[in-house]
């Protein structure tokens, strides 16, 4: 696919228009007149995970009680700790009675043992146990009242403003609730950061002190080649709940299905919801973070020249049908002065579908470029003059001559005296 490139045509700019030829990854295309897909659960929501897009939405903005969604941020707070050095996969975690006495899905941990963190990771991310979400949460904050603050503390950083947590599991809680759309946004933060997770969410069962529990994502058996995670959740004032997250080439999505009336039901929307996203849905790169994207003059600089480098990624998500009309315009000086600092924003790349913006990425400086010596100083000073009155290059040569002479001159001048000091 060719995208214009257009640098925007004003003052101090320049109008260059560039083909590029951008080879991406399409997903294969499906007839989708309309946009629109109707889910089978009270709320559900798609998003790709990277840009963080909105694909599907549906009632995502309502609260609800989130039930086992809650361990997705037990386990961002385990792994927090240990890329913090906190704690290490091989501590031995005490298990209290409170943890063994904790109801609902269990990993079947026994009170006064010690247990392999990363088997309580399994535990957790895999069988749901909500025994083993009180042993880690004692372990890393003394209490699980400690550690639900510490969760609530995590859920304002990342600006979930319709969450609230009570528990370390989610075993039911009037008090707690959430919303599809807190829950994409966790769970893209959460692959993000910790994309180590995927291994232990994508285990289709695990055993622990002889007993065998398969996982309770259920589409990791049903479509084992795409989807590689991530949560359920159950409790009957809300329905069933699914977290689904698959990758396709450069693509990743999240389905988020919240209050489907059966566990078959969460599934099966959710897998629609994916394959939807995949069928109808392309990602393109325009532009890469830290590469340069123009290059502009300097003046009076040590350099005559410097490359505008994107600060963020151009990865965009668009539907199919649309990629043909991406283009990028490039507004950027025509020049610039030094002394120039890297990371200066200096311009402005615009990623255009139609005549519709789509996304804005500042363009800063790529090094530092400090003032030239004070011959090309003076030098570039007559040439600014030059352009800005038209004098031709001949009065251009004759008037910088003039300047080195007068330099010389100086230069000359001021040795002599320097001499005559010492006689």
């Amino acid at each position: 696919m060719k995208i214009m490139l257009v640098r925007s045509p004003r003052k101090f700019c320049t109008s260059v228009y560039i083909l590029l030829l951008v080879l991406f990854t399409v997903c294969s295309i499906v007839n989708a007149k309309s946009r629109s897909i109707k889910v089978n659960a009270k709320e559900a929501i798609l998003i790709e995970a990277e840009t963080r897009k909105i694909l599907v939405a549906q009632n995502c903005h309502e609260r609800i009680q989130p039930a086992s969604f809650t361990k997705i941020v037990t386990l961002y707070l385990v792994f927090d700790a240990i890329e913090n050095g906190q704690i290490e996969l091989t501590d031995k975690i005490p298990i209290s009675k409170k943890a063994w006495r904790t109801g609902g899905s269990k990993m079947f941990v026994k009170v006064g043992t010690r247990v392999p963190l990363e088997d309580l990771i399994k535990g957790i991310a895999v069988v749901s146990g909500n025994d083993a979400c009180v042993a880690v949460a004692e372990y890393l904050q003394g209490s699980v009242e400690n550690f639900v603050d510490k969760m609530n503390e995590v859920v304002a950083e990342l600006g979930l403003k319709d969450t609230h947590f009570t528990t370390p599991n989610g075993l039911p809680s009037k008090e707690q609730y959430t919303t599809a759309y807190d829950m994409a946004m966790l769970a893209a933060k959460y692959i993000e950061r910790f994309p180590q997770a995927l291994k232990y969410h994508s285990m289709q069962e695990f055993t622990y002190q002889g007993i065998t529990q398969k996982n309770r994502n259920g589409l990791l058996r049903k479509a084992p080649d795409l989807v590689d995670g991530l949560k359920t959740g159950y409790v009957a004032d809300a329905g069933y709940h699914l977290i689904a997250t698959a990758k396709k080439k450069n693509m990743r999505l999240i389905a988020v299905v919240m209050g489907a009336p059966k566990p078959y039901i969460r599934e099966k929307e959710a897998l629609k919801l994916l394959y939807y996203g995949f069928g109808n849905f392309t990602k393109v790169n325009l532009l890469d973070k830290g590469k340069p994207v123009v290059e502009v003059k300097v003046w009076k600089g040590k350099v005559d020249k410097v490359g505008l480098v994107a600060q963020s990624s151009g990865h965009i998500v668009v539907p199919s049908s649309e990629k043909s009309k991406l283009r990028l315009e490039i507004d950027a000086p025509k020049s610039l002065f030094a002394p120039l600092k890297k990371g200066e924003v200096k311009g402005i790349a615009k990623i255009i579908s139609g005549t519709k913006p789509i996304k804005e990425i500042k363009l800063e400086v790529e090094k530092d470029v400090p003032k030239a010596g004070i011959l090309k100083r003076l030098y570039h000073s007559v040439a600014l003059m030059a352009v800005n009155i038209n004098i031709s290059r001949i009065s251009l040569v004759a008037a910088s001559s003039l300047i080195l002479i007068l330099i010389l001159y100086l230069i000359v001048k001021r040795r002599k005296r320097k001499r005559r000091r010492f006689y």
